[in-house]
C-alpha cells in the first residue's frame, strides 16, 4: 500500500478559521470574563493564534499567549514544556482554560494543573481537518455512554480474523475520553476527537495482537502497516514481535528508547480503546498524505477502530514515563466488555455509541 509523501493543498479559506474556533469556544462553553491561555510554541501556526484572540473578543473573554521555547510532538511525549520559569504552572493554574496548541501529555504538570479545575483544549491539526473533524451533534453523548460501559467493565476481549486475542482487566486505572470539545471542569480534550480508553490493570494483558495490512502507525511514524506484526503479550509487556519491516521499525523504535538494557516499559501495554467520530476516515493518510497534522485526530478516532498502544501510563496516574510510545488504530477488530460484543469485526453494534456523519 503506497502512502503519499506530500500532502494536499489547504484547502479551507483561512478566513473561515476565526469562525471556526468561535463555534469550537462556543462548545467548550467560554464565556465572557472567562481567563483563557493559549499555550504555544516555536512552530505554533500564527493563524490559530489570531483565530483564538478574535473568537475569545466576540465572546468576551480575557485571553493572552504564553509562548514556551520548545518543540514538542508525539515522539517527545512526555517532555516537560513549560520547564521550571516561575510564574508559568501559576498562570496556568489561574486560568479557566488553558488552548494547548502543542502536545502537553504525559507531563507532571498537566496533572497538578487539571487538578485544580482548569480544562485543557489541545489543537494540534490541520485548519481542513478542524472543519471536517468540529464534533457533530451527538457525539458527547455517544462517547459518555462508551465511557460508562467501559467504566463497569472488569475484563475486555478483543478479536480479529488476522489472529487478534487479547484478553485484559480494568478497573485500576481511570477512563479517560474525549468528545472533541472541553466544557468540563478538570477536563481534557482535542478538537477533532472522539474516542474512549483505559489502561489495563498491572500485568493483566495477555494474548496475540496481530497489526494487519492497513493498520495505522500514527505515532512515532504516521504511516500505514504493510505486512502482517505479530506481537505476544505475557503480563501485561510485549515479550516477542515477528513480522518484516513493520516490526523491525517497532522493535528498533522501543529499543532505542529504553534508558537500560534491562529496561522494559517501552513495550508495556498501555492506554486501550476505540473511536467514534464518524467524521473520520481511516483513509486520511492515503488521500493527504503522511504529514502527522493530518493524522493526529482522524487516524485515532474513526469509528470502530480499536486503539493499540505502548509505553507510558503517567497520564492514568501510572510510574511509566518512558518515551517508547506506540499507537496503533486497528482495524476490523471485535471488542467485548466482559460478555457485551460493542464492535464487531470494526464495526460499532451498541447503538447508543453510533453517532451520524454530518456533510461539511
Amino acid at each position: 500500500m503506497r502512502v503519499p509523501a506530500a500532502s494536499r493543498h489547504q484547502e479551507i479559506n483561512p478566513a473561515k478559521l476565526p469562525g471556526l474556533f468561535l463555534k469550537q469556544f462556543t462548545m467548550s462553553k467560554v464565556k465572557a470574563g472567562e481567563t483563557m491561555v493559549l499555550l504555544s510554541d516555536m512552530s505554533t501556526r500564527p493563524e490559530y493564534v489570531q483565530a483564538a484572540f478574535a473568537a475569545a473578543e466576540i465572546l468576551e473573554a480575557n485571553i493572552y499567549e504564553l509562548r514556551v521555547n520548545m518543540v514538542p510532538s508525539w515522539t517527545k511525549v512526555g517532555i516537560d514544556t513549560i520547564g521550571v520559569t516561575k510564574g508559568v504552572k501559576e498562570a496556568l493554574i489561574a486560568a479557566d482554560i488553558v488552548v494547548a496548541l502543542h502536545i502537553p501529555l504525559f507531563t507532571d504538570w498537566l496533572r497538578e494543573v487539571m487538578s485544580t479545575g482548569t480544562r485543557f483544549l489541545m489543537i494540534i491539526d490541520s485548519p481542513d481537518d478542524l472543519e471536517t473533524l468540529l464534533a457533530p451533534k451527538g457525539l458527547k453523548e455517544a462517547v459518555m455512554y462508551a465511557h460508562n460501559l467501559l467504566q463497569k467493565t472488569k475484563k475486555v476481549q478483543i478479536l480479529s480474523d488476522a489472529g487478534t486475542d487479547l484478553i485484559y482487566e480494568c478497573g485500576e486505572y481511570p477512563v479517560m475520553s474525549q468528545w472533541g470539545f472541553s466544557d468540563e471542569p478538570a477536563h481534557f480534550d482535542h478538537w477533532g476527537v472522539g474516542h474512549t480508553h483505559t489502561f489495563p490493570n498491572e500485568g493483566s494483558a495477555n494474548g496475540t495482537v496481530v497489526l494487519n495490512s492497513g493498520d495505522i502507525v500514527v505515532l512515532p511514524f504516521c504511516r500505514y502497516i504493510q505486512g502482517q506484526v505479530k506481537l505476544e503479550i505475557r503480563d501485561g509487556f510485549i515479550r516477542n514481535i515477528e513480522g518484516e519491516l513493520d516490526a523491525k521499525l517497532m522493535k528498533d523504535w522501543l529499543e532505542d528508547n529504553k534508558i537500560a538494557e534491562d529496561d522494559i516499559d517501552p513495550y508495556a501495554v498501555s492506554h486501550l480503546g476505540w473511536g467514534m467520530n464518524p467524521q473520520a476516515r481511516w483513509y486520511n493518510i492515503a488521500l493527504n498524505g503522511d504529514d502527522p497534522e493530518r493524522a493526529h485526530a482522524s487516524a485515532r478516532v474513526f469509528p470502530g477502530n480499536f486503539l493499540f498502544s505502548t509505553g507510558p501510563n503517567t497520564q492514568g496516574g501510572g510510574q511509566r514515563n518512558t518515551k517508547g510510545h506506540y499507537d496503533v488504530p486497528m482495524q476490523d477488530c471485535t471488542i467485548i466488555l466482559d460478555n457485551n460484543m460493542i464492535i464487531e469485526r470494526g464495526r460499532i453494534v451498541e447503538e447508543a455509541m453510533i453517532v451520524e456523519r454530518e456533510t461539511r
